[in-house]
């Protein structure tokens, strides 16, 4: 599907490949009346759309899905991920594979959510319908170019509302190879895709939509939120975190240690809900932290395109970000057991780090990282540790990792956070949402609550004769 048409004279993307530095494509960003057409274009189509019924929303988004079943697409789609943003192949392959399913379940679990309700009371009859807003803006991030893009546009298509797509500025290409799937079996215009960065995102909020579903960074999501009052426009904004991981002395530290390194470096480390923050009881901080830093020295970094675990930080900007925390970091204090560094020659590579003797005068334990990077904190109890997990204003996610399973419930109770696993990671049984508290989130994304934030409820009344 070809992007809204472009002015001469406007600015361009350049999208780089972290592993490399070379530049992959020059993309147009769409300026403020580019984006204003592209909403009037998902205007007209949105109604007809809608008028579909939800059956047969569902049923184009069935086949949109089919798409994805081709393996050639799926390597299409996976080069792209590398090449844009540095995901290791065979991680960019999994995300790729995961969309078909992902339509799928999306689709069909909206339509589930948007069921009528009915109710009578003395003779009364009240009927309450989801209605569609109308326009989305779908803003999304470049750390999951396909699996949070789904998230967002499949509820808010399958609700009968038309999208206004517009990828991170990271990932253009991929952004629009998505776009063209979708666009193969929706009808013209009920998603538009737009390019650009901070401006194209700008323009699009201030635009004539009805809602915005935004990926990204707070401070970001703090600017749609200001950008949207004036009118009242819906929002749902999932948003950073910091998040926290609570290590009893009596929990499995070898477990614990497998799991603090895997999720602090998965992709880089540049995950929301990357474990950002280790509080480790005093009696076992010290040998944890040793079986962290064997872990971090044993995973294979280095070329995506090859067997590895971990590739570059997806831009410049980013890994001078996350090299800067680990300097303020060691200047203060903190030991850093391994990494710390950047890696020498081409590309934007960080060595796989992990930091112990931390305390909260240091960025590192108070802002998003978004790198990869273990930070131990030592405490004197898992109470301290509560405390001090709770004492940020970011809630996202958190883990916590005890022997008495009891225990471990009631600390996680007592987290302020949108999803905690106890001695495992986030996610689990059924549709639970995905949600965060403070200033990681507005809204929800999943779950039939995060479905139906796609709508308005209309209820009608009338009297039974």
């Amino acid at each position: 599907m070809p992007p809204v048409a472009t002015a001469p004279g406007v600015e361009f993307i350049e999208d780089v490949d972290p592993s490399s530095g070379d530049v992959l494509a020059r993309i147009p960003c769409a300026d403020a009346e580019q984006v204003r057409q592209a909403v009037a274009r998902a205007k007209g189509a949105q109604r007809a759309w809608a008028g579909l019924g939800i059956d047969a929303r569902v049923d184009v988004l069935q086949r949109v899905a089919a798409h994805f079943d081709d393996p050639s697409t799926l390597d299409r789609l996976a080069a792209l991920i590398t090449s844009e943003m540095g995901k290791p192949i065979a991680q960019a392959r999994r995300e790729a594979a995961a969309c078909a399913g992902g339509i799928r379940r999306l689709a069909t679990a909206t339509r589930d959510a948007l069921v009528p309700i009915e109710a009578r009371e003395d003779g009364t009859v009240t009927r309450i319908t989801r209605e569609p807003l109308g326009v989305v803006a779908a803003i999304t991030p470049w750390n999951f170019p396909l699996g949070m893009a789904r998230e967002v546009i499949v509820p808010a298509l399958a609700a009968g509302n038309a999208v206004v797509f517009k990828p991170s500025d990271v990932v253009p290409l991929t952004g629009a190879a998505l776009a063209e799937l979708f666009a193969a079996e929706l009808p013209a215009d009920v998603l538009v895709l737009v390019q650009g960065r901070d401006a194209t995102g700008k323009a699009l909020v201030a635009a004539d939509v009805d809602m915005v579903g935004f990926v990204g960074s707070v401070a970001a999501g703090r600017h749609i939120m200001a950008a949207c009052a004036p009118t009242l426009k819906r929002l749902v904004l999932e948003l950073g975190g910091k998040d926290p991981m609570l290590v009893c002395a009596d929990a499995d530290l070898e477990k614990a240690a497998d799991f603090a390194v895997r999720e602090s470096m998965r992709n880089t480390g540049q995950v929301c809900c990357s474990v950002e923050r280790i509080y480790v009881e005093r009696p076992v901080a010290e040998r944890f932290a040793e079986l962290c830093a064997e872990r971090a020295r044993a995973l294979v970094a280095g070329d995506p395109r090859g067997d590895v675990f971990m590739g570059p930080m997806s831009n410049a900007g980013q890994m001078r970000q996350v090299l800067a925390q680990i300097d303020d970091a060691r200047a203060k204090g903190a030991r850093v057991l391994t990494g710390g560094t950047a890696r020498a020659g081409r590309g934007f590579f960080v060595e796989p780090t992990v930091v112990t003797d931390v305390d909260e005068s240091m960025e590192l334990l108070r802002e998003e990282t978004f790198g990869p990077v273990a930070t131990i904190r030592p405490v004197d109890s898992a109470e301290q540790a509560l405390a001090l997990a709770n004492d940020s204003p970011f809630g996202l996610g958190a883990s916590v990792w005890c022997g008495d399973p009891q225990r471990a419930r009631s600390l996680a109770s007592r987290l302020e956070s949108g999803q905690v696993g106890v001695n495992r990671g986030l996610g689990g049984a059924g549709d639970p949402p995905w949600a965060g508290v403070k200033q990681s989130g507005f809204g929800f994304l999943g779950s039939p609550d995060g479905y139906r934030m796609f709508t308005r409820p209309l209820s009608i009344s009338w009297d039974e004769a």
